[in-house]
């Protein structure tokens, strides 16, 4: 059987447009056979999606993705082929989750001294108690029409130095690449041109990362371009780590991005899946 892999995607269980369920049917009808649930700091939408996949023929991969500090610098892992219930990626998430409610608080408030008020109380709502990311602020600022645009929510409120910009220190790197492993997945960086560092500072990244444990770097994403995928593979080839591809698919409103849609991994580069047990 030939298998064709989309290892980054959203649900509700964060930022994601669509239940667990909803997302693993598109996945279906978009031809996607492997699937990986990567919801930010959760895994409560896991347990929905593997039971879904099980009656529509996908192979479900539990993932996560993590929100970590390096340098001073916001990244995220992936996490592959995890454990949903490692009492060490536990303990580590609730930590996360605590991050996350008190970033939320303070964002709300920040919103509310430019006059925004009831920000905090409609995103709690949306994320349905789950997980609150950025964009439940920018789809509350987008509803309330404080932006025409979800972009213009960050480049207005949300972004870095913005008026409603929170500085987050969350897990350390060395520390979240620890839990996947403890949980019996695979470390993935993702998106790795998206940091826009300099090619020395992302071979230093590179370095540190690999030696903590780290053993892939997402080489394809829905957003890439022949360029991009040119320089991750170089990334991927030099520091012998595998590759992963993922659409990195949050809602059916994008019409860029979608499940499964994205180039295949070019040649001569190990597929991450390769390392899964």
């Amino acid at each position: 059987m030939t298998y064709k892999y989309d290892l980054h995607s959203h649900s509700t269980a964060s930022d994601g447009a669509l239940s667990p369920t909803e997302l693993v049917i598109r996945a279906k009808a978009q031809n996607v056979t492997a699937l990986a649930l990567t919801d930010h700091d959760t895994v409560s939408g896991l347990k929905e999606a593997i039971e879904t996949a099980s009656l529509m023929e996908i192979n479900l991969i539990a993932g996560i993705e993590l929100s970590t500090t390096w340098k001073k610098r916001c990244l995220h892992i992936v996490g592959l082929d995890i454990d949903p219930n490692s009492k060490i990626l536990l303990d580590g998430l609730e930590r996360q989750q605590n991050i996350r409610a008190e970033r939320a608080k303070t964002i709300a408030l920040k919103l509310e001294k430019k006059g925004i008020k009831g920000a905090y109380e409609a995103v709690v709502a949306a994320s349905k108690n789950g997980m609150i990311t950025r964009s439940h602020f920018a789809n509350f600022l987008l509803k309330e029409n404080h932006v025409s645009r979800g972009q213009e929510a960050f480049d207005r409120y949300l972004g870095d130095g913005k008026p409603a910009y929170v500085t987050t220190i969350w897990a350390e790197l060395n520390d979240a690449i620890n839990w996947i492993q403890q949980a019996g997945g695979v470390a993935v960086l993702a998106h790795p041109l998206r940091y826009k560092m300099t090619a020395s500072w992302m071979r230093r990244l590179l370095v540190e990362f690999k030696a903590m444990g780290g053993e892939g770097i997402e080489v394809v994403t829905g957003r890439s371009s022949k360029e991009d995928i040119r320089i991750s593979s170089n990334y991927a080839k030099k520091f012998e780590l595998a590759g992963s591809v993922g659409s990195d698919f949050h809602t059916p409103k994008n019409q860029w991005i979608e499940l499964g849609r994205f180039p295949q991994l070019p040649e001569g580069i190990l597929p991450i899946w390769e390392r899964f047990d």
